[in-house]
């Protein structure tokens, strides 16, 4: 099993008992192991597979989970889920995603309305059921609806994260296969697309009939989709479906072109040959009958008077017209980071401590970090402002060992509902750094939501507002909100934005960016780690920054140490 399989089954429990109304902490354990295994560095499998790793040492793993863990191992289910499966429809997990809704309304109606599938709760919002429940009237009912389309556009799509997991391990399986010469990925997942749909692998082979044996016999494949001579199709165990196409060597640069996309590039790029008396296809470019080439996507590009263009910035957003013009950017690169700007400890949310998260920064080289847990507005885990002052006491002592990071004493600071901060500002005072964002309130207008926002950006000492929209991708829609309005805002009271790079958030999306470079706003990479293995989705931030045009320029956090502060000063 990968990591991830893991925790999904403890994301399950959680979900389930989250329905039941069972005690928080139970369920906070359950989700704690699920982050914990899915941010491992190491596969789960082989820490098990080794009799002195003790699993309890793993942060969030106790003696009960860890026996579970080895129950899931070595039988590949786990009774506590089945017994809840048999307590708990599963259909009311998909409906406690609808917005609005969430896990005490996904219970109360399946005990009003006896609504256990989203197919069931669609009928009756249809029908004006929904406003028979106390609580439920027409705007909610309404909102259900959306969300239920919403939800089914996102079907079917994985996280780029999720892709990385079982993408990598098929095309190091596959180049051990006879004769391979080129392999490589293709489409939204080489585009670096937050979400992906089928995965299109595109292989150049002296025996394609021995790559195509291999292929359907991955030991990962849950099915064979189809088998050909030149294609094939698989499904994973995942549910990730893969497409693998053999081409021609003199076609191979013209194919991954083709296959790469977006469609809505590709119409450019034909649209120009065309002006050319030239034809473009997956086969190559050229003239009359003639291949002239295709080889290379360099030459493919050539062919047409144009440089190569990267594959994140194949959009149709300007790419082709840059191209023509020599103004393609310089992307950013990732070893250009050279400090994380959100990332939270165990005084609120995160599950290592402040030294460990510093030791985690050093280790990827940095020159600077902020701390950035939450205040009080979190009810649970939020700090008060004496618990803040308790912690910088406890950077001064780290920071006093270690000369070559500088911790930046920080806070994330909620937005309230009237654009003011929950914090004094006697303590933002004390604080190197200032980042805001929404963490509660979603259902407020779009003019409301963007008046609370800018309000809370217009405070003086406020530098950077984090995650801007507040998406979940592929869980939870943006709150409504001007992207436009903040950006100018931004710009006209030297506020930066935030590019959280956790995963499921990719916040601001890649047009936002655009906008925000457009506007000469600089924007922060940061991770929002809540444990060290988390630094390193960095590198989603960083494919996000590509595709939304950065270069080292606008993103603030590739600033050296003094240069950055004199931005904060600013």
């Amino acid at each position: 099993m990968e990591n991830i399989d893991y925790a999904r089954v403890f994301e399950e429990i959680a979900d389930l008992l989250e329905i039941q109304d069972a005690n928080p902490f139970r369920i906070r354990a359950y989700r704690n192991a699920a982050r914990t295994i899915e941010t491992l560095s190491q596969s789960l499998d082989s820490i098990l597979a080794d009799e002195e790793a003790e699993l309890t040492d793993l942060p969030g793993i106790g003696k009960d989970m860890a026996a579970k863990i080895r129950e899931l191992h070595e039988t590949g289910s786990l009774q506590a889920l089945e017994n809840l499966r048999q307590e708990v429809p599963g259909g009311l997990i998909e409906v406690m995603r609808i917005p609005g809704l969430g896990p005490k309304r996904a219970r109360q109606l399946w005990d009003e309305l006896e609504i256990t599938t989203l197919a069931e709760l669609e009928v009756a919002a249809r029908e004006d059921r929904l406003e028979s429940i106390s609580g439920f009237g027409p705007t909610l009912q309404a909102r259900v609806l959306k969300g239920i389309e919403e939800l089914r556009a996102r079907a079917g799509r994985f996280k780029l994260s999720d892709a990385d997991i079982y993408v990598p391990p098929l095309l190091k399986y596959l180049r051990e296969s006879k004769g391979v010469t080129d392999l490589e990925v293709a489409g939204s997942y080489r585009r670096r697309c937050e979400t992906v749909g089928d995965i299109d692998i595109l292989v150049t082979a002296a025996e394609a009939a021995s790559i195509m044996d291999a292929f359907v016999d991955y030991p990962e494949a849950r099915e064979v989709l189809a088998r050909g001579p030149t294609k094939s199709s698989i499904r994973l165990k995942s549910g990730l479906q893969v497409d693998l196409r053999v081409v021609e060597r003199e076609s191979y640069g013209a194919a991954m072109v083709y296959f790469t996309g977006s469609k809505a590039h590709n119409i450019v790029i034909r649209g120009i040959s065309r002006e050319r008396k030239l034809k473009i296809n997956e086969y190559g470019v050229f003239r009359g009958g003639e291949l002239i080439a295709g080889k290379t996507e360099a030459e493919v590009y050539a062919a047409i008077d144009l440089p190569w263009i990267t594959p994140e910035l194949r959009e149709d957003r300007g790419e082709v017209r840059a191209a023509k013009g020599g103004k393609l950017p310089r992307l950013i690169e990732r070893g250009e980071i050279r400090g994380d700007l959100q990332m939270h400890t165990q005084y609120s949310d995160g599950k290592e401590t402040v030294e460990e998260m510093v030791e985690g920064c050093r280790a990827r080289g940095y020159e600077y970090m902020a701390i950035t847990d939450h205040g009080p507005a979190l009810a649970m885990t939020g700090l008060e402002p004496d618990d803040f002052r308790e912690q910088y006491r406890e950077i001064d002592e780290v920071q006093s060992r270690y000369d070559d990071i500088r911790i930046l004493k920080s806070a994330e600071v909620d937005i309230m509902a009237d654009g003011t901060l929950d914090l004094p500002d006697d303590l933002l005072a004390e604080m190197d750094v200032i980042v805001i964002s929404v963490h509660h309130k979603f259902n407020m207008s779009r003019g409301e939501m963007t008046r609370r926002i800018t309000r809370a950006m217009q405070h003086p000492r406020v530098n950077i507002l984090a995650h801007p929209t507040g998406r979940l991708i592929n869980r939870r829609e943006p709150y409504p909100v001007d992207v436009e309005q903040l950006v100018k805002v931004a710009a006209d009271h030297g506020v930066m934005l935030e590019l959280n790079s956790q995963p499921d958030r990719l916040d601001l999306r890649d047009f936002h960016l655009q906008m925000a470079r457009d506007a000469g706003v600089k924007v922060v990479i940061s991770t929002d780690a809540h444990r060290t293995a988390e630094l390193d989705f960095i590198a989603y931030g960083v494919d996000q920054a590509r595709r939304g045009w950065l270069e080292k320029e606008d993103v603030a956090n590739t600033c050296e140490l003094d240069a950055f502060l004199e931005l904060l000063n600013e």
